[in-house]
């Protein structure tokens, strides 16, 4: 997942602190990553499901009624704590806030255990190798344990892309041939200039 602070508000992290602190006390880094990686599965599964994604957000539905319901979705699915704590979304009217309160949660896993999410876009799918060479500069650059989230990015021509936070390092070819246009116009530019200051002083 990629985490932009930004999007992260207050009340957000008051409900990802309350959860986290659950977990740490439940079973440590374990239950926390195992907590981290269900809100993530929770959310995408509202990204790609559009009426999942109504049902979490809807007004007209009963709190208790969409309570059952996600009792029959997720029991035995998922841990019962992280099913209490949708219940407790569920009666606070802040299911539509999950992805936010999702996005704290794994900033604070982050700070927890030194880790940083990074996006990883090529042109084709990376293999294990590339990826443990990517994952192992970072560390270096970083002095903390990325997470590599890879994905294939059809338009770019080759390279490669990374997304480390709200930074974006773009080593791909195409921005690689746009800035050496950009180059080329510029230089082309300045021999323009300094011919025409010669011809004057001439």
């Amino acid at each position: 997942m990629a985490v932009h602070e930004s999007q992260v508000d207050a009340v957000a992290r008051v409900y990802a602190q309350s959860l986290f602190e659950l977990a740490e006390t439940a079973g440590g880094q374990a239950a926390i990553e195992e907590t981290a990686d269900e809100l993530e599965s929770i959310v995408e599964l509202a990204r790609s499901d559009r009426s999942f994604g109504e049902f979490l957000t809807s007004s007209i539905l009963a709190a208790d009624k969409r309570a059952a319901s996600l009792r029959a979705i997720f029991a035995g699915r998922i841990t019962e704590r992280t099913l209490r704590f949708l219940l407790v979304l569920n009666e606070k009217g802040r299911l539509g806030r999950l992805e936010s309160i999702a996005e704290a949660f794994d900033m604070l896993l982050q700070e927890k255990f030194g880790r940083v999410e990074v996006g990883v876009w090529t042109a084709t799918p990376a293999d294990a190798a590339t990826l443990d060479a990517i994952r192992d500069r970072l560390r270096a650059a970083l002095k903390r344990e990325p997470v590599l989230h890879a994905s294939v990015d059809e338009s770019m021509l080759g390279g490669i892309r990374l997304q480390v936070g709200d930074q974006l390092i773009d080593g791909s070819v195409a921005t690689r041939l746009r800035r050496l246009k950009e180059q080329l116009s510029q230089r082309g530019a300045a021999a323009v200039r300094s011919g025409a200051d010669r011809f004057l002083a001439d």
